[in-house]
C-alpha cells in the first residue's frame, strides 16, 4: 500500500474531525477508518500536532524554513572559513 504524506494542515484538520467524532461517542478506531489511518499514527499526530492552532501551525512553518536557511549559511561559512586556513597554512 502507497504511504500518504500529508500536510500539518491537514493533520490537525483530521484530529479535529476525530476529536468531533470521538466527542459524539465513537471509539478511537472507528474514528481513525473514517480517517483512513492507523491508530498509531493518530495517537502520533495527537503527540506532535495536538494543541497545535492553525496561526501556530504558520508561525512553526515559518521558523523551519528560517532553520533551514540559517542551517545552508552556516555551512557555507564553515566552508570558507576551512578554505581560508587552509590557504594561511600554505596546504594549496
Amino acid at each position: 500500500m502507497k504511504r500518504k504524506r500529508h500536510s500539518p494542515e491537514q493533520v490537525v484538520r483530521k484530529l479535529r474531525e476525530a476529536d468531533a467524532d470521538l466527542a459524539g461517542g465513537r471509539t478511537v478506531e472507528e474514528a481513525c477508518k473514517k480517517l483512513g489511518v492507523t491508530t498509531n499514527t493518530y495517537y502520533r499526530w495527537k503527540q506532535q500536532y495536538g494543541g497545535v492552532q492553525g496561526n501556530e501551525l504558520k508561525r512553526l512553518r515559518e521558523l523551519e524554513k528560517e532553520n533551514t536557511r540559517l542551517k545552508k549559511a552556516l555551512a557555507e561559512l564553515t566552508l570558507d572559513k576551512q578554505i581560508l586556513q587552509e590557504a594561511l597554512r600554505g596546504n594549496w
